[in-house]
Order: C-alpha cells, then structure tokens, then sequence
C-alpha cells in the first residue's frame, strides 16, 4: 500500500509531498508495522531536510502524534521539533490506530528489526 505523506519544515511554508509504501494493509496491522511505517515517515522528512544526504538513524522517542478522521479513514500527525508531518489516510479505526502507535512506541517492547533510539 502507498502512504501519502504531507510535510512542513519549520521555518518553510512550502508543502512538500512523498509517498512511502508498505506490504500489509493497515487492517492487518501489527505494532511492528506501525514502527516500520513511523520510521519511513520519518526517513522522508530526513531527505527533505538533507536532500542528497546519506540515510541516518531513525529516532522514535519523545514522538508526538495525533490520530484524525479525514476522508472516511484517520491520519497520523505527527510533531517533531523540526517539522510537522501528516501520513495517510488509513482505513483503520481512530482507537485502534492509537493503540497500535502507542505499543509501536512502548519503550519496553522488544524490537528485533532495526535500531531504534
């Protein structure tokens, strides 16, 4: 499936637009594939910031993240301290999709795929 994925930059009024994709439909959903998705995410607002650049770690701590109906499906807000992101729409229930976020993010949840901060 493809994510639509909105960024603004602090200090950019620009809008910049990407797509990331992932292999399971948000139906199916586990906390690892909300962390692989959180982290794509993040990954493309790091090639807006540093177009060109090497691809870095991903950090999914002090996340702040807002779940939001939008066209008959919910999007993922997200607020970092650089930027403002919005992922989706997914066709997934707004509880469900917060509850999958917060166990994604659960700092006492192993995690056996990449590094994570």
């Amino acid at each position: 499936m493809n994510i639509d994925v909105e960024i603004v930059l602090r200090g950019d009024d620009r809008v910049y637009t990407d797509t990331v994709s992932h292999d399971r439909p948000p139906a199916e959903w586990t906390p690892d594939d909300v962390e692989a998705v959180l982290v794509k995410v993040l990954q493309v607002v790091d090639r807006v910031q540093h177009p060109g650049g090497d691809a870095r770690p991903v950090s999914l701590r002090g996340l702040s993240w807002i779940v939001s109906p939008y066209q008959g499906g919910v999007v993922i807000a997200l607020e970092i301290h650089s930027a403002s992101i919005v992922a989706g729409p997914f066709v997934l229930g707004e509880r469900q999709l917060d509850t999958l976020i917060r166990r994604a993010l659960d700092p006492t949840r192993a995690t056996g795929g990449t590094t994570v901060h």
